[in-house]
């Protein structure tokens, strides 16, 4: 009752309250603002420990996503869609499947995916091959993400060295890219794709330090 009821509206309150204090600053290529304004289907990629300060901007993006069918993942599913992010549930060992065709079904309906390239449990930044697989189901662009902010609370004994930032923070979202959907005859294992990405997500998560670091100067 407690875990599956009260708990989320606990964690939601709790986010939603932090997150209103926080000084978000979004800075998007043209393109990705051209692709959200005719609803063209995105894939915007970031790093695990990324999450917790991303997930203030789920309404802005119309974000679709997968939820587990654990207990922790029923809990981030109703917190994600009382931000505003849309969620289909399963996981790579159950209902990944039917969980992949809701995100599709979710994707054509004008949202965009967010996906987490070094999950779900590492190695921490090293880009996996689901986010090109998907970046070629919906013929989607992929955005990479960097996040900084200039305090925060971390949790180093995370594998992902997640963090979360603390009241009246500034949080820098930048986005690189884009790395265009790959073709039918393109194999997302290619391992050149994946440094492609984790290139463009070291790229962008410089230029967020460095928006941090020239405001606080």
């Amino acid at each position: 009752m407690f875990r599956r009821h009260i708990l989320p509206i606990i964690v939601f309150i709790f986010y939603r309250t932090l997150s209103w204090t926080w000084r978000v600053r979004v800075i998007e290529p043209d393109s990705l603002k051209k692709s959200l304004e005719h609803n063209e289907g995105v894939v915007l990629a970031h790093w695990h420990g990324d999450e917790l300060a991303l997930l203030s901007v789920v309404k802005r993006y119309r974000i679709a996503t997968i939820a587990s069918q654990s207990k922790d993942g029923e809990l981030m599913a109703k917190v994600l869609q009382w931000l505003g992010a849309k969620t289909s549930r399963g996981s790579s060992t159950r209902g990944g499947v039917q969980a992949l065709k809701g995100l599709l079904r979710l994707v054509k309906d004008g949202g965009n995916c967010s996906f987490a390239v070094d999950g779900p449990k590492g190695p921490i930044y090293k880009v996996k091959p689901g986010v090109f697989e998907l970046s070629r189901m919906i013929r989607g662009s992929v955005y990479a993400a960097g996040v900084a902010t200039n305090r925060a609370i971390h949790f180093p004994k995370s594998w992902n060295k997640t963090y979360l930032p603390k009241p009246f923070a500034k949080v820098i979202i930048y986005w690189s890219g884009p790395m265009k959907p790959l073709d039918r005859e393109m194999d997302p294992r290619n391992p050149d794709l994946a440094l492609e990405l984790e290139s463009l997500l070291q790229q962008a998560r410089l230029q967020a330090v460095k928006f941090i670091a020239d405001n606080n100067a």
